[in-house]
């Protein structure tokens, strides 16, 4: 019998998160079932590394952006790796986004179901890994202190409320890019993207696809706090390369560092400190998606 393994983050669904765990038990059909909750963080990952190492077949993450990135990080360059299915029960669910899997968890429930599926690539970012975005510069560590229930209340608009009140203090900071491509200068803000999705925006990285095995690298130079704000709707409609102070490199490995102590946000959680490296591990998971949609 095939076995699967239910990782599930019971604060990301609250009340309803021991129903949906009933469900995904039912819909598992022809699997032995073995459910780990999380209690902390890094348990997320434990539990990966434990299926990847006793030869799962699935794996079905459970949670918020963060529950998925902690999944990735137990799974990266494992010689074995199960296929991954996602229930999406965060606020943004970024990821869930970019591979256009079902955002409502009833209908990601059904999604179990399924056999077909979508190779989608990952990044390496030093010896961490991440599956969506990196990001450095003041509006990006905004996230840093967006609360839970301020996500809760606003969803994707909670990190430009608190990314505008970073704007207060705003500082550029020196950036060099090195590897297939190079560049150097002051950034204001610097993503790193490999889907579309970023903080719940669909469209702000619309080169970007999950299977592309690229990285795609957006720097925005430092402009006087008006003229971000202006560029801001561009940000958020897609248009960021149609400003001539905005730089799109496209790479598959790249070197980020910079004279200032600058951290890295990684999938919306506060990452490395600068000199990273950067690489694209492409097609490195297969992900469960609906019968009929696009492998």
């Amino acid at each position: 019998m095939k076995e699967a393994m239910i990782i599930i983050n019971p604060s990301s669904g609250k009340e309803e998160a021991v129903d949906y765990k009933k469900k995904a038990i039912h819909n598992l059909e022809g699997y032995e079932v073995f459910v780990r909750e999380t209690k902390g963080e890094g348990d997320a990952t434990l539990f990966a590394e434990e299926a990847c190492k006793r030869g799962f077949d699935l794996i079905i993450c459970m949670g918020g952006d963060g529950t998925v990135n902690e999944v990735i990080n137990g799974m990266a360059e494992k010689p074995h790796r199960p296929e991954l299915a996602l229930v999406p029960l965060g606020t943004v669910n970024d990821f869930v986004r970019a591979i256009s899997l079902p955002l409502e968890p009833e209908e990601a429930l059904e999604v179990l179901k399924s056999t077909n599926t979508r190779e989608a690539d990952i990044g390496k970012v030093n010896d961490r890994y991440c599956i969506n975005i990196i990001a450095v510069g003041a509006l990006a560590e905004a996230s840093f202190s967006t609360t839970a229930e301020q996500k809760s209340k606003l969803g994707p608009l909670a990190y430009v409320v608190e990314g505008m009140k970073k704007m207060k203090e705003k500082q550029p900071f020196p950036l060099e890019l090195s590897g297939e491509q190079n560049w150097s200068g002051d950034s204001l803000l610097t993503l790193i993207a490999m889907t579309n999705s970023i903080g719940g925006f669909e469209s702000i990285a619309p080169e970007a696809e999950v299977d592309d095995g690229s990285l795609h690298v957006y720097i925005i130079e430092d402009m006087p706090i008006p003229k971000f704000l202006l560029l801001l709707p561009k940000i958020l409609a897609g248009k960021l390369t149609e400003s001539p102070q905005v730089h799109h490199l496209k790479a598959s490995e790249i070197q980020a560092s910079s004279s200032f102590d600058m951290k890295a946000n990684i999938d919306g959680d506060e990452g490395c400190t600068l000199p990273l490296t950067v690489k694209s591990l492409p097609r490195h998971v297969k992900i469960r998606i609906p019968e009929g949609g696009s492998a």
